[in-house]
This record gives C-alpha cells, structure tokens and sequence, in this order.
C-alpha cells in the first residue's frame, strides 16, 4: 500500500468522523414542505402531500454510495493471477448521478479498463465502485479521478484506464437549454498515460 493510497484512507476516515450530523427523517420531510411552498404550491394539498415521504425515498435510492466505502468493497473481491497480462475492459456501464451545483441529474455512461499486474477483480464489483462514486453529488471530473483511483490503490495494476460520457440536466433542462451536448471525461493511469499502444487500445475498445 503506497503513500498516496494511505493518504487517502486518512482522508476518507476523517471525513467520516468529521461528517455533520445526520437530519431525522421528520426534519428531512420538512425541509421538503418547506421547498414545496418557497416553488409556490400547497404543501398540504392533497397531490403533493405524500411528496416528501417520496423524495427522502428516491433520495435512499440516488444517494446510497455515502454508506458504501468503495475501498473496502473492491478490496474484498480481487484473486491473485499470474496468467493473465492483457487488458480488462468494461464498456458502457450506464449510471445515474446528480450534480453537486444544482442537484440535477447527470446521465451517462462509463468504460473503465485496467492492465492486472498480480490481481484480478470481479466484474460486478468493479459495477458496484461505479455505483459507488456515481450515487452522490457529484462532479464529473472529480468523479473519473475517484474511480480510476481506487481500482489503481486496491488492484495495483500496471495502469487503469476510465472515460465517463454524460449529459448534465444542469445544461440541458436550465441555462443554456443545451441538449445535445455531451462531456467527456479521462483518467489515464500508469501504462494507459505512459504507453501509446496499451492507450489506443482501450480507446479502440470503447469507440462506438
């Protein structure tokens, strides 16, 4: 385990200790009361007024990665290999997150792909650090960075390779009234920044 991954889970445990405490969901419900009557409707009106039970619902849904330490969840699935030295890649794993400026939703899709050095990972795990990084609010950039760089910390690798492509709804639906534009982010580690051919070879993989 290297500096920079100790670093890290230095970082992720004191931002635990250190998080703010948590709202009742009573309080939660409130707050939601509150928002329906600043957009100028009834709170108490009959077709609204199971709405916030049904947000701090959806809310359980889009925001689960806080309960999940990404860390621990790839840390738990990965076996010792010597007899496969080629490249892994996982194309067009779709998500759903939301943007930390407007909380609007973020859609798109995410291909990630590592160069195993003397450990492998389950599939579905590597979908559920997606899962992970995606359901929180998020910045994409940020986002790219955080999922490269656990699987690099937890599997060690010879390099980790990841490209997020969505549409932000802070653009598409508000502002700029975009909806055709799509953000593309990279993340190239190790042999996937330092070696052309292993870094043409995911982007072959992933090109529609």
């Amino acid at each position: 385990m290297d500096q920079g991954m100790n670093q890290r889970k230095k970082q992720r445990t004191m931002t635990r200790k250190t998080a703010p405490r948590r709202p009742t969901r009573a309080q939660a419900e409130e707050a939601v009361r509150v928002l329906i009557r600043w957009a100028g409707d009834d709170a108490d009106r009959a077709g609204v007024r199971k709405t916030p039970g049904r947000v701090l619902g959806s809310f359980d849904d889009w925001f689960a990665g806080y309960a999940v330490d990404p860390y621990a969840l790839l840390g738990s699935s990965f076996q010792q290999v010597s007899y496969y030295d080629r490249i892994v890649t996982l194309r067009d794993i779709d998500f759903e997150s939301h943007c930390e400026h407007h909380m609007a939703p973020i859609l798109g899709r995410i291909h990630l792909a590592y160069l195993p050095n003397r450990r492998l990972a389950g599939i579905s795990k590597l979908v559920r650090v997606v899962e992970a990084y995606t359901k929180r609010l998020q910045v994409q950039e940020r986002m790219t960075a955080e999922i490269a760089r656990c699987i690099n910390d937890v599997l060690e690798p010879r390099g980790v390779a990841v490209m997020v492509e969505a549409q932000h709804q802070c653009m598409t639906t508000r502002g700029v009234h975009r909806s055709n534009v799509k953000m593309v982010t990279t993340e190239m580690l190790g042999a996937f920044q330092d070696d052309d051919r292993v870094r043409g070879e995911f982007l072959a993989a992933v090109r529609p």
